[in-house]
């Protein structure tokens, strides 16, 4: 048996990985679906699964113009947690955190999900009652949270500067035990091949160009390699949203601008758990790897630039070293940006449209990751049944109609 393991393991490395079996297959499309799904990062491969395994809706196709997964997707820095303000948005990504506890089982995939706390720190005294209030708030909704002293705070990180003369100083935090991190692309693949065990077909490489519409309806989509017939489409395109939009001739209210992040050198271990401070804009965890993994704020102007401004990386480095002292000689390896939409009201838009057939999950401004599995179960519900998941239905596109917006800029005000 051992021989066989040595001969099988050195076969597959000469073969450059030729003979692994696919995680996936990768299908020329079909002329016609039940429903075409635009965009294969996590929210639309969950999607996808949800609608096969739930709603046993398997003559699915989700269109990628690149690779999947290659999108926002890889482009985060993989928070998750749920300490949301307000009922309607703190329920939805509670609904999440819990698919988030058991997705590896679920997926029979290792999403690496570690739930190693959130801490958001703050600065000032009016930091502290809005910590207060949020805290009291979700408790009041079932969700953990505790509001800590700077002497607590020092216990869980020691490496922070929670000296009383420092430039930030801090004067508490709320705290989410449950909340943590994951690996982003693990939970692109694992929602992928569970999606292909159903039957789904995964499209890469493959950019929708246009909707058509007939009579009212959503007939399919326009690509680049030719049309592709559907009763219905759901469009999860984070950060071109509003360009697919455009395409069915319909305007959101959504702006697209650059999110940026930043990654240093392998440390050792030093920081385990998350660090936010929505004061200072910046936020920093440390992944299995080692590596510091640093978040920034969104740049001031919209715009579809990967790498962002230099001024923000600027800023935000400035402030971690200001928290984090010990970290000021860390060399950086690399620096990228995401393209996020943003809603006015920063929640997100789970809803049908005007046109009979055509469903867009999008604007979930810079919390998207975080959300990925309940976005993928309730919109996969409301694209099945033709109405919105209860807990979608707060989120419709007839909010910015009705003035019934849920301002989460307090809870979503830095990038997390």
């Amino acid at each position: 048996m051992k021989k066989y393991s040595v001969f099988n393991l050195f076969t597959n490395a000469l073969s450059y990985h030729e003979n692994w079996q696919r995680a996936w297959r990768s299908p020329k499309p079909k002329s016609d679906y039940d429903v075409v799904i635009v965009g294969g990062g996590g929210h639309g491969l969950a999607t996808a699964y949800y609608l096969a395994k739930v709603h046993g809706v398997t003559n699915v196709a989700v269109v990628e113009k690149g690779y999947l997964g290659g999108g926002n997707t890889a482009r985060n820095t993989t928070i998750v947690r749920s300490n949301y303000l307000w009922d309607e948005a703190a329920a939805l990504y509670e609904f999440a955190l819990k698919l988030w506890e058991d997705l590896s089982q679920e997926l029979n995939f290792n999403v690496m999900f570690s739930q190693r706390g959130v801490l958001n720190l703050g600065h000032t005294l009016q930091d502290m009652r809005d910590i207060e209030r949020r805290v009291n708030a979700n408790r009041l909704n079932g969700i953990d949270g505790e509001v800590l002293t700077p002497q607590q705070i020092q216990e869980i990180v020691p490496l922070l500067n929670c000296s009383p003369s420092s430039r930030y100083p801090v004067l508490g935090a709320s705290w989410q035990p449950r909340g943590g991190t994951a690996r982003h692309d693990a939970v692109a693949w694992g929602y992928a091949r569970g999606a292909d065990s159903y039957g789904v077909d995964l499209i890469q490489q493959t950019e929708v160009t246009g909707i058509r519409r007939e009579n009212g309806a959503v007939v399919g989509v326009e690509t680049n390699k030719g049309f592709i017939g559907a009763r219905k489409v759901a469009c999860v395109t984070a950060g071109n949203s509003g360009v697919v939009a455009a395409m069915a001739g319909l305007r959101l209210p959504v702006e697209s601008r650059p999110l940026q992040a930043l990654v240093s050198e392998p440390l050792k271990p030093c920081l385990d758990t998350v660090v936010m401070s929505n004061a200072v804009h910046g936020y920093i965890s440390q992944s299995d790897k080692g590596d510091l993994v640093i978040g920034a704020g969104v740049d001031g102007y919209n715009g579809y630039g990967q790498r962002g401004s230099f001024n923000v990386v600027e800023h935000t480095v400035q402030a971690i070293c200001e928290l984090f002292p010990a970290f000021s000689r860390v060399r950086m390896n690399r620096q990228w940006g995401g393209i996020v939409d943003t809603c006015p009201d920063a929640c997100p838009i789970i809803s049908k449209t005007s046109v009979d057939g055509l469903f867009f999950n999008c604007g979930w401004g810079t919390g998207g990751f975080k959300a990925t599995p309940g976005s993928g179960y309730v919109f996969a519900d409301t694209v099945a049944n033709n109405r919105p998941h209860p807990l979608a239905k707060p989120f419709a596109l007839d909010r910015f109609y009705s003035g019934a917006l849920i301002d989460e800029h307090g809870a979503a005000g830095v990038a997390h």
